[in-house]
């Protein structure tokens, strides 16, 4: 690993893309699971990556690698969802061209639907709430590494996922 970065700190592409390469599947789970949206992931990792790069001299090596890069991912994410709120565009998706899924649709289309439920409820909750459910379920982070992203205790993060998660349960509850 310290081999591999410091030929990215020397400029080398080639291995910066083999020091991102295992953690692409993470950074698209947490960012696709943050925003809700194809396009809006793909931006986030696209910023998250340039991010990274040019922020390797800074790196120390206090944290893992991949809890740094998911951090980066998190707070490109983040800064997507706040312009979002803020009315500016964040993608060029008109979402009146996505198809409607029929009833006869076969079942891996209603799986899909349930992922787009799944999201909007983690889209209603707090940030904080948020974003400890997406690092424990979907990054698979640790509630220690979770606790050094949110900069508290390991108890208030177990506390915040637990809470997350009665919140994704009540309003994922069939009505």
């Amino acid at each position: 690993m310290s081999e591999l970065l410091d030929r990215c700190r020397d400029g080398d592409h080639a291995a910066f893309a083999a020091l991102i390469t295992p953690y692409r599947a993470d950074a698209w789970t947490i960012a696709r699971q943050i925003l809700d949206d194809r396009v809006d992931a793909e931006n986030a990792i696209q910023s998250a990556l340039v991010a990274t790069w040019q922020n390797l001299p800074k790196f120390q090596g206090e944290a893992r690698f991949r809890t740094w890069f998911c951090r980066i991912v998190i707070n490109a994410s983040f800064d997507i969802l706040r312009r979002r709120a803020s009315g500016a565009p964040t993608d060029l998706v008109d979402p009146t061209d996505v198809p409607e899924i029929s009833a006869t649709a076969p079942p891996a289309a209603h799986r899909v639907v349930d992922a787009d439920a799944i999201r909007s409820a983690l889209a209603a909750l707090p940030e904080d709430l948020r974003e400890a459910v997406v690092l424990r379920e979907f990054g698979d982070l640790s509630y220690a590494e979770i606790a050094e992203h949110q900069g508290i205790g390991v108890l208030p993060v177990r506390s915040r996922v637990s809470r997350a998660r009665a919140q994704l349960v009540e309003t994922l509850k069939p009505a």
